[in-house]
Formats: structure tokens, C-alpha cells, sequence
């Protein structure tokens, strides 16, 4: 696979992500979106917020900067304010994809062995990419657990349903292959 293919398919796997996670949250209500299973665990909303920021810092100025920007305040990231609501936290995740995706799109195979650099630890582009990817990928999957838990009866699959794997293998394997 050359590097651009590699490229193409990143992108490809980061919208999904957002998929996944955008399907997840668009089935919590706002009170949902907020809660807390604990005192120490994080709302959707908070997951969102660390997000959003993560990706605003990885990848603006992707190639020239740290990657942890010193204007970025982390440990802010997991504070639900007062004044968050559903619409400033979607705001900061979409600007934080937004970021993201105009990066990796514009991203070209000779900058794969690049080196950039993490908080003064040095990366090349293939290991920073793949080290977002799956900080990236491991949030989705929390907030797609606790949309579930908070979604409850409610929540509409979004994946194979139970019981229907034979099905859906039926269904695949009478496609046409490409």
C-alpha cells in the first residue's frame, strides 16, 4: 500500500469515528448528555470537550508545532462549567474534527517519516497519526458506552442487532463482490 492509499484510508477511519460518536450523542437528551455515572467519571459532554480540544491541538500547525499547544488547558477539558451547554460543547467538537480532517486531508505520503513533535517527544507523522487515531477511537467508545447506559430502552443500534449476525453474514456474502 503506498503512503497516500494509507492517507486516504486514516481519513476514512477518523469519519467514522465521528460517525460513531455523532450517531451516539444525537440519542441523548441534553440532561443526558451532561450526566455523570459517578463522581469520578466523565459526562459525554466532558469526553466531547476533551476531544474537541485534543484534536485542536494535535493538528493545528500539525507539522510545524508541538502538538500539545501551550495555550491548551487539558485539565479544563474534563470541567463541566455552568455556561456549557449542548451547543458550545458541539461547537468545540466539530471545530476540533474540522481541524483534523483539513490536516489529514492535506497530508501527502513523502511527509509520513516526517518527525513532529508530542510534548517535546518526537514522532514521525505515521506514529503521531496512529497514536491520535487511537486516543481518538478510545473516547469514541466511551461515549458510545455511556450514550447506551443513558440512552437506555430507547437506544437504536448501531451495529449488527442481536441475534441477527447470521443475517447480516447472509446478506454480505450475497453482495456482488467488488
Amino acid at each position: 500500500m503506498d503512503g497516500n492509499a494509507y492517507l486516504k484510508e486514516i481519513l476514512a477511519r477518523y469519519r467514522e469515528q465521528k460517525s460513531l460518536a455523532d450517531r451516539a450523542i444525537s440519542q441523548l437528551s441534553d440532561e443526558a448528555l451532561f450526566a455523570r455515572l459517578d463522581p469520578e467519571s466523565n459526562s459525554v459532554a466532558v469526553l466531547m470537550k476533551h476531544v474537541g480540544g485534543n484534536l485542536v491541538s494535535r493538528w493545528t500547525d500539525f507539522l510545524t508545532a508541538d502538538g500539545e499547544k501551550a495555550d491548551r488547558q487539558r485539565d479544563r477539558e474534563f470541567e463541566a462549567k455552568e455556561a456549557d451547554t449542548r451547543a458550545s460543547i458541539l461547537e468545540r467538537w466539530e471545530a476540533g474534527w474540522q481541524v483534523a480532517f483539513h490536516t489529514l486531508d492535506a497530508l501527502s505520503d513523502e511527509q509520513l517519516s516526517r518527525l513532529v513533535v508530542i510534548r517535546g517527544e518526537p514522532h514521525t507523522v505515521l506514529q503521531a497519526i496512529s497514536r491520535n487515531l487511537t486516543h481518538t477511537a478510545q473516547h469514541v467508545g466511551q461515549i458510545i458506552l455511556l450514550a447506551k447506559h443513558l440512552a437506555g430502552p430507547s437506544w437504536k443500534t448501531m451495529s449488527i442487532p442481536r441475534g441477527k449476525s447470521e443475517e447480516f453474514n447472509r446478506m454480505m456474502r450475497a453482495k456482488p463482490q467488488a
